[in-house]
């Protein structure tokens, strides 16, 4: 079986299990490392996650790998964790979650830019791009990242 097809039925196996906990499965990953293979699952949630919550799906995870033959007989390491700042945002929870956050959006159309997300719904995003409001619509994005901001430190 292809890695694409185990990683679609994985996704497809552990979304149900991960949703019962309150999360959301963000991403399931499959590549080889030697003889092992490595399987990284991201989860997210409102407000994050917790490391109570990664453990409770690692375990959960973990359940439906020992219950299924989707991994085969061949050895995997399993990592779960939270999605980090570097995934792009590409569903409205991702907006949501992020508001307050400064972003660089890049348009199918338009040229790009920088702003801050204030509000988000289901169809786009508010975002205040130096001081004036400005209307991001989803259907019209290419691609869009949360950009690190360090704050200086005054000495």
């Amino acid at each position: 079986m292809a890695a694409t097809d185990t990683r679609d039925r994985l996704a497809e196996e552990l979304t149900s299990p991960i949703g019962d906990l309150g999360l959301d499965l963000e991403a399931v990953d499959l590549s080889s490392a030697g003889k092992r293979r490595i399987l990284r699952v991201a989860i997210d949630k409102d407000g994050g996650v917790t490391m109570d919550d990664i453990a409770d799906a690692t375990r959960e995870v973990s359940r439906v790998l020992d219950d299924t033959d989707l991994m085969g007989q061949q050895a995997y390491t399993l990592e779960v964790s939270s999605p980090g700042v570097g995934r792009p945002l590409t569903l409205p929870r991702h907006w949501r979650r992020n508001k307050g956050r400064l972003v660089k959006v890049t348009f199918r159309e338009e040229e790009p830019l920088t702003g801050r997300i204030t509000d988000s719904d289901e169809a786009g995003a508010l975002l205040d791009v130096e001081g004036t409001e400005r209307r991001v619509e989803y259907a019209e994005v290419r691609k869009a990242k949360i950009q690190i901001e360090f704050k200086k430190e005054h000495l």
